[in-house]
């Protein structure tokens, strides 16, 4: 039976390993506000980012190609994106006759299309290196020791922990169906109608066994004195070569994004 896998954590020695999960989750969430923030058409921009992020991913040994290849899962939801090239009437380059009405190919739509592109992959590489580089259970603890809200901690863990169980419990409804609906020509299942509707009840009945599990796993949280918090024992301070790090990371991220705006080329 396969086990999903959700933690990506690649185990290696190097610095970016070892320093503070709370250190690795301000800086990567610094980097992508950076990014975000910049204006459209800085290709140039974009180019040293990228850069960063490979010279990152190298010193801490998982490989520049890990993290690039590992972005183009995010590509799929640049379609929200793509109507900005039709939609912007600035610098024409072309229509397209679909037959039904024509659609005018901007310029400026192109180039925002292009900046949101980059952005994205960027910053999915930047989040990935802090998956590969940071075990989980150590990132909730960061998010936790930083203060966010508590709930919202929780939902996270909660999620992490549970969601590989309702893939299992899928995967063994999956593995009923077939069961159920094999035929002596070695073809299983009927026509997509009724595959509709199995699929559906599957659906419905994934649902209700989820809830049932989860109130009999917080009634045994209760009972072990779960109070509506994961407590830990201890934590390390952040040491004081960390807070430099802190600090010139932020440094750097100010200064790149003033570069950026005076200096740098824009398309």
């Amino acid at each position: 039976m396969s086990t999903l896998t959700l933690d990506r954590y690649l185990a290696r020695e190097s610095a970016i390993h070892a320093a503070d999960a709370r250190l690795k989750f301000i800086a990567t969430v610094g980097f992508i506000l950076t990014l975000s923030l910049l204006p459209v058409g800085a290709f140039a921009a974009l180019g040293l980012a990228w850069l960063a992020v490979i010279i990152a991913s190298g010193a801490a040994r998982v490989g520049w190609l890990r993290t690039t290849r590992g972005a183009f899962f995010a590509l799929p939801f640049l379609l929200a994106a793509a109507p900005l090239v039709f939609t912007r009437k600035a610098s024409p380059l072309g229509e397209i006759d679909t037959g039904f009405f024509t659609l005018t190919v901007s310029g400026e739509g192109l180039k925002m299309f292009a900046t949101i592109a980059l952005k994205s992959w960027v910053s999915v590489q930047a989040a990935l290196l802090l998956s590969f580089t940071t075990p989980f259970h150590e990132l909730v603890n960061a998010l936790r020791r930083l203060r966010l809200p508590s709930l919202m901690v929780a939902i996270i863990s909660f999620m992490y922990r549970y969601i590989a169980v309702l893939a299992d419990e899928s995967s063994r409804m999956m593995r009923a169906r077939a069961a159920r609906s094999a035929s002596l020509d070695g073809r299983g299942g009927g026509s997509i109608a009724w595959r509709a509707k199995v699929v559906g009840s599957m659906v419905g009945s994934l649902f209700l066994r989820a809830y049932e599990r989860s109130e009999r796993v917080f009634a045994a949280m209760q009972s072990r004195g779960f109070s509506g918090e994961i407590r830990h024992m201890g934590g390390r301070k952040m040491r004081r070569g960390e807070w430099l790090a802190l600090g010139t990371t932020a440094a750097a991220l100010s200064g790149f994004s003033v570069v950026a705006r005076l200096w740098l080329p824009v398309a």
